[in-house]
């Protein structure tokens, strides 16, 4: 099902339902990178697969605009999104907030981890013998954990979020999603090439952000949905055809470190059970 975009003119009469128009807002974990078959831009790394588009075929709404793009940090969602391909320079996408109207019925959104740049951290903790040095350290500065600094910076980054998402769309249900499970306690070097210790600094490190996101969503009017809880058990440690994140050799077709195709489909089964269809 690729996006529909329908425009929100004319009202429903007295006895009509209301029109329900879906907006799907977010980075690569909504966008679905490498999880077929592709639609839009191709440096957006947007699945035709991707929760949203399963959770906008369950509810069978009335329009659908999927503007999730991989790399998208809370900026992008109010400011133009450079893009790039192995590199180099790729165009740009407007602001996401430009799908947003005032009848639109409901909005998903998955976003921070590009500005806490965890990805980016859980590269930097590779380690190909089970020897090296601790990552976390080159991240403590003077007793001070500098991804926690940058996680609790993207507090009042969210709470401006969801404010302008209330302002455009005020008639709108929000749901927020946190991040997943992908180490398990422990991990599991050399599956996944990150020390014990790092493992858990990790994924402690995306359960702090997603506690930001959580106090965000109930102090903004949003809904938070929990995807971390129900995705133990389904982590990058997991074997092919169980996990729902890829490591950083993925097994199924999806992005390292991102959900793959199964992981899509239980955060669209969790975001719709909690929407209640």
């Amino acid at each position: 099902m690729g996006s529909v975009a329908v425009a929100d003119t004319g009202s429903a009469s007295a006895d009509a339902p209301a029109r329900q128009v879906y907006v799907a807002l977010g980075d690569s974990m909504a966008s679905g990178p490498l999880v077929p078959p592709a639609t839009g831009p191709l440096a957006c790394g947007r699945s035709a697969r991707n929760y949203a588009h399963l959770l906008a075929a369950r509810l069978k709404v009335d329009a659908f605009r999927d503007v999730t793009c991989g790399g998208a940090r809370t900026g992008d969602l109010t400011a133009p999104q450079q893009l790039s391909v192995l590199g180099a320079e790729a165009g740009t996408v407007p602001p996401q907030f430009d799908a947003l109207s005032t009848g639109t019925t409901l909005v998903t959104l998955t976003v921070g981890g590009n500005d806490a740049g965890l990805v980016g951290v859980a590269g930097n903790c590779v380690r190909l013998t089970p020897f090296g040095t601790r990552c976390e350290d080159a991240y403590v500065q003077d007793g001070v954990d500098q991804e926690a600094v940058r996680i609790d910076a993207l507090g009042p980054e969210l709470a401006a979020v969801l404010d302008t998402i209330r302002e455009r769309s005020p008639r709108a249900r929000v749901l927020v999603t946190g991040y997943g499970a992908y180490l398990r306690p422990g991990g599991c070097w050399p599956v996944v090439p990150v020390l014990g210790g790092d493992a858990d600094w990790l994924q402690g490190s995306i359960d702090r952000m997603n506690r930001v996101i959580a106090a965000q969503s109930a102090a903004h009017g949003a809904e938070y949905v929990d995807v971390r809880t129900p995705g133990k058990g389904h982590d990058a440690c997991g074997a092919p055809g169980v996990k729902w994140i890829e490591g950083f050799v993925p097994t199924a077709p999806a992005a390292p470190l991102h959900p793959n195709a199964r992981g899509e489909r239980a955060y669209a089964r969790l975001i719709g059970d909690r929407i209640g269809t």
